[in-house]
């Protein structure tokens, strides 16, 4: 039975007189007789709308939305008031799982906050297609450095090597004109230490979210953390250039943490306030070695250091628009005010940037070292 005659069907039964609402107990006893072809999870979020409804009707929209996959506000509600009927076995004792589903019940518990949205991830979730984004930024940037490095014959501090500072991915601020350096020098690192930190965290978090979230939200935050940090320093360290990809980094896991302090009691992933720290830790370490690098340069160098400020301009757009995306797990971003207030706002800094780049260097008389 297709979609389209699965709600038919419904609606001739539940609802012959066309009223847009369907008793919650005529329909909760449809749903426990499975005469409804409907995956676990969907059977149970659809008894959750039956049970939240006070004057004992679920609105015949919100089947739709939800066997159309869509999650909507009325079922946001229907989990805080916690009157939904969830199986009292959580999916850790799921039997006789393979080896990719026991990997999506760990993505699961690593990433979602709330027992019915795993079920509702772990049912629906198909390995195709797989999270291509972030594999394919990872092994880009791996694949650049391991040009750059034979090359240069160079894997630590490659940023003091003359020839280094020539790519044409390199944001230098003598090329603000060239505006596809706001983004691609996220593909170039200061050496090895910078990208094995980077791909790491880009795999062990960015991979789960990208499977939780999909391409789409998780690309978006990731190239909003990378070009908010190279126009962040653009602006605050007008003189230096930018390298690596933490301004995408710092975005994905400031919301990742964010999300998780945000919901402490919900989160069942283990070890978590041990691992909080120790992100934390690495984290702050980061950005000191790239503080360190760029007002004290261990070696001598022809230029100003790559800016730190990409760190800090990443990690604010993922506690904002970040959060946002993550607490928002399968319902439409544009129906909730706070998107549109960080679109608007993201929006605005974008514009202001632009006008201080075209505009800024001159009024201010900024000496901008020649590009090499």
């Amino acid at each position: 039975m297709d979609r389209s005659s699965l709600l038919q069907l419904i609606q001739e039964q539940l609802d012959p007189d066309n009223t847009g609402f369907i008793g919650a107990e005529t329909f909760t006893g449809l749903v426990h007789s499975h005469e409804l072809p409907l995956d676990p999870a969907k059977l149970d979020m659809l008894v959750a709308l039956a049970q939240s409804n006070e004057r004992g009707q679920v609105c015949y929209q919100e089947l739709v939305d939800l066997i159309s996959s869509k999650r909507s506000s009325s079922f946001k509600k229907a989990i805080a008031n916690g009157q939904r009927a969830l199986p009292q076995d959580g999916l850790l004792d799921e039997p006789g799982l393979g080896v990719y589903k026991r990997f999506v019940r760990y993505v699961a518990y690593e990433i979602l906050p709330r027992e019915v949205d795993r079920h509702w991830y772990f049912y629906r979730h198909r390995s195709c297609p797989p999270p291509v984004f972030m594999a394919s930024v990872t092994l880009a940037q791996i694949i650049v450095f391991l040009c750059y490095g034979a090359r240069l014959n160079k894997w630590v501090l490659q940023t003091y090597h003359p020839e280094y500072m020539k790519s044409p991915l390199i944001y230098h601020p003598g090329h603000r004109a060239r505006a596809w350096r706001f983004l691609t020098y996220m593909f170039m690192h200061v050496g090895l230490e910078q990208l094995g930190f980077n791909a790491l965290l880009q795999l062990m978090i960015g991979v789960p979210l990208e499977m939780v979230h999909g391409l789409l939200r998780i690309s978006l935050l990731y190239l909003a953390g990378v070009l908010a940090g190279s126009l962040t320093v653009s602006i605050t360290d007008m003189r230096a250039p930018v390298v690596g990809g933490s301004g995408g980094v710092y975005a994905l896991c400031s919301a990742h943490l964010a999300n998780v302090v945000m919901n402490w009691a919900g989160m069942r992933c283990p070890y978590k306030l041990l691992r909080m720290v120790l992100a934390l830790v690495c984290m702050s370490s980061e950005v000191g070695r790239a503080v360190w690098l760029r007002f004290s340069p261990p070696l001598p160098a022809s230029g100003p250091q790559p800016s730190f400020m990409a760190h800090l301009a990443g990690a604010v757009v993922g506690v904002s628009m970040g959060l946002t995306i993550l607490r928002s797990y399968e319902e439409r971003l544009r129906d909730q005010c706070g998107w549109w207030v960080v679109l608007l706002a993201y929006g605005t800094f974008l514009l202001f940037a632009i006008f201080w780049n075209i505009f800024a260097y001159d009024l201010l008389g900024t000496h901008v070292p020649p590009p090499p």
